[in-house]
């Protein structure tokens, strides 16, 4: 593929500057407008606990699919040439387990701060990055000739689930 200018977004480039832009409005954007009442969890006590918990679950898939890609991986949605089809370790359960630990994190950070807004932007970023697992998957299927067997039997951003 002839690269070309990053701004011409030829590998996705700007997937990558939005979606670094809505993983920076999860972590540091207004998490409530003035005058919204305060969240109405009957066990308050436990939402921070449950948002912690994401957040270390997402941790611990963005490093095992880290290490699991090594010099695969990549922040653009268009395959590194050295890329090869990985099937095995968390991507037994889930194709895209690093934006999966990104959804983790952003909801466990919303839930952490109890942040009504912050739940919204976690939303927009999870929808975001459905669509640019899309994208990503296009470029997988032209490169290797098993990912569509591949996408057949694992989930695509939430193991068992999607």
């Amino acid at each position: 593929m002839n690269e070309g200018p990053w701004w011409r977004g030829r590998r996705g480039e700007w997937y990558v500057v939005v979606q670094g832009l809505l993983i920076l409005l999860v972590a540091v954007g207004p998490r409530t407008c003035l005058g919204w009442p305060a969240w109405p969890f009957p066990n308050w006590r436990l939402v921070p606990i449950a948002g912690a918990s994401l957040i270390l679950t997402g941790t611990v898939f963005f490093v095992g699919a880290a290490v699991r890609m090594g010099p695969s991986l990549t922040a653009l949605p268009y395959p590194t040439e050295q890329a090869t089809l990985i099937e095995t370790g968390l991507f037994r359960f889930v194709r895209h387990p690093i934006y999966c630990s990104v959804i983790l994190g952003s909801f466990g950070w919303a839930l952490l701060t109890r942040g009504w807004l912050t739940i919204l932007y976690a939303a927009v970023l999870a929808a975001f990055l459905d669509i640019k697992a899309r994208r990503e998957e296009r470029w997988l299927e032209e490169k290797f000739s098993g990912y569509a067997a591949y996408r057949a039997r694992v989930r695509k951003l939430v193991p068992f689930v999607y």
